[in-house]
């Protein structure tokens, strides 16, 4: 008898709100009932091997209007990097109920539910599976419980849960000369069991009853089509969709998203924050704005940049050189990477088509920096 095949691990359901800490505050996620475009071509960008053919039903109709139906958030079973999976029905604006016309898709959290939380890029001091974690100061003092400094050392345990449901206790004490917080006991064990490694992100999370959670965001490595793929050498039928891979989609996946879409059918996308990544379902009332503004080239623009962190966003500058949909090829008439703007900072070019002025579907940015 052939060897039998282990069963695909089970996705996991995450917490909203410790979803959204994991993903960034720069990713929106529409909420259900909330109005949308969908951009089938920025969702072919995340296609993982070749571009699939389109009919010509799909490449006449480069965004289409749509209402959100459902939204799980959710985890890879193997990566524990956070994902949304949105059902999208495809509507035509003159049938819309009035209720859905003027819905932004924005959720604000209370005081009450609200996540503290802090990002930081692991070093390889941080990735040794040896060593500890160096936690910087202000992620000590806002997330992790009050420390008693007058103990010799200042230590504590923390009880931290990760978005599988899994519990790691981290010993945390200030030490050294000069005295710094560390994370030691504890620590190697979790970055062996995560495979982390330097350039990878930790993120540090506590509700308002001081339950501490933790999440990872994984460094994508150029060149390797997906990322990382030394790491993740378990079949692909454990991803989060039939097909999908460490954020990117099959050519077979997202064609058959885009014709369903194009023929009104309900369908299902998958989303993975990632810096760099365009949303290819962006709210409506950002397009319709974005559509609607007269571009003339010269005009300024800023872009904001979410620090390493998550705590706060930094904001650069550009200026549109040009405004134009395509008149020829496949994508005849699409405002999909309409703009080319050139950008004020180097650094930019690396964080390309992240977000500008929420409404980065339009927008094509180009390395012709000031130096």
């Amino acid at each position: 008898m052939p060897p039998s095949r282990s069963s695909p691990p089970e996705l996991r359901h995450v917490d909203p709100r410790i979803w959204r800490a994991c993903a960034g505050s720069s990713v929106q996620i529409p909420t259900v009932n909330s109005r949308v475009y969908y951009f089938p071509q920025g969702h072919l960008e995340q296609v993982c091997g070749s571009t699939p053919k389109l009919s010509s039903l799909v490449l006449s109709r480069p965004l289409i209007n749509c209402v959100i139906s459902d939204v799980h958030y959710l985890a890879d079973p193997r990566t524990d990097e956070v994902f949304a999976k949105l059902l999208l029905t495809p509507v035509e604006t003159s049938r819309l109920p009035n209720q859905f016309l003027n819905v932004n898709g924005e959720v604000e959290d209370s005081d009450r539910n609200k996540i503290v939380s802090f990002a930081k890029v692991l070093t390889p001091s941080d990735a040794n599976n040896g060593g500890g974690f160096s936690v910087p100061r202000f992620c000590a003092d806002s997330v992790f419980p009050p420390l008693d400094y007058n103990a010799d050392p200042p230590v504590q345990t923390l009880s931290v849960t990760d978005v599988r449901g899994g519990v790691w206790e981290f010993r945390h004490i200030y030490r050294g000369t000069p005295r710094r917080h560390l994370l030691t006991t504890g620590w190697s064990k979790f970055v062996n069991q995560k495979k982390l490694i330097a350039g990878d992100s930790v993120v540090f999370m506590r509700d308002c009853n001081w339950k501490m959670f933790i999440g990872v965001r994984r460094a994508m490595k150029a060149g390797e089509g997906g990322g990382d793929s030394g790491r993740w050498r378990e079949p692909s039928d454990g991803g989060a969709m039939k097909g999908e891979g460490r954020g990117r989609m099959t050519a077979e996946a997202v064609a058959e998203a885009a014709e369903k879409a194009a023929r009104g059918f309900p369908f299902e996308v998958v989303y993975y924050p990632r810096a760099g990544w365009t949303d290819f379902v962006a709210r409506a009332v950002l397009v319709e704005a974005g559509i609607s503004t007269y571009w003339a080239a010269g005009t300024r623009v800023k872009m904001a940049v979410e620090t390493e962190d998550s705590s706060r966003l930094a904001w650069f500058q550009g200026t549109v050189m040009s405004a134009a949909v395509p008149d020829s090829g496949p994508w005849i008439g699409s405002p999909w990477r309409m703009l080319q703007v050139k950008v004020l900072r180097a650094q930019l070019f690396e964080l390309w088509l992240f977000i500008v002025i929420r409404a980065s579907f339009i927008w094509r940015v180009v390395d012709r920096s000031s130096k």
